[in-house]
């Protein structure tokens, strides 16, 4: 099953990890009432349409925002559009990330090997599928023991391949954290990307 973003954050929060704050709309009054609570704490904010296909932001459905009515506008332009086939029902509203460089990390579920397979790769940002068929060996892979999750050493491997070392303790907290969601939410066969 694949959930939403907003309903990951959920997710993982449960589990310890670090996840910025964020709320969902469903309406243009509640995304300006959101993006006012937030813009105290936030130069702008991010909404983001929530439905469950990829290419949202190409799409339109992932817009900033500087101020409580330009939130509105947004909100309204992406409340009811059709990304995919998929109908927008709500949106997400954070505060926008300056963001320095983009990695990408995701658990799922390995149905052939039985497994929680973390996949990684620093070329985050871009559509992970297109970078796993054009330059596989940008794609770090590690399964994680049905029993024992995934130990420190693994995660410290999976991080330095990644070419997180400046990162690593951060980043062994979130591989391990992800497994720990995945394993919390097995009887759900939940994919958190």
């Amino acid at each position: 099953m694949k959930i939403q973003e907003a309903d990951a954050k959920r997710l993982l929060l449960a589990q310890g990890l670090p996840v910025p704050e964020w709320e969902v709309a469903r309406t243009v009054a509640e995304a300006r009432a959101a993006a006012e609570r937030l813009l105290t704490r936030a130069e702008q904010v991010v909404i983001k349409a929530q439905v469950l296909v990829g290419g949202r932001g190409k799409a339109g459905g992932v817009k900033l925002a500087a101020s409580a009515d330009e939130a509105a506008t947004v909100a309204e332009a992406i409340l009811g559009m059709t990304i995919k086939g998929s109908v927008v029902r709500k949106v997400l509203v954070a505060p926008a990330a300056d963001i320095v460089r983009e990695y990408y990390l995701s658990a799922v579920l390995d149905r052939a090997g039985r497994r929680i397979l973390l996949m990684g790769s620093g070329e985050g940002g871009v559509e992970i599928e297109q970078v796993a068929a054009e330059r596989p060996e940008a794609i770090v892979t590690l399964h994680a023991d049905p029993l024992l999750g995934v130990e420190d050493w693994q995660a410290r491997t999976l991080a330095f391949r990644m070419g997180l070392g400046p990162q690593l303790k951060a980043a062994v907290g979130v591989a391990k954290g992800l497994v720990r969601t995945m394993l919390a939410n097995d009887a759900d066969l939940v994919e958190i990307n």
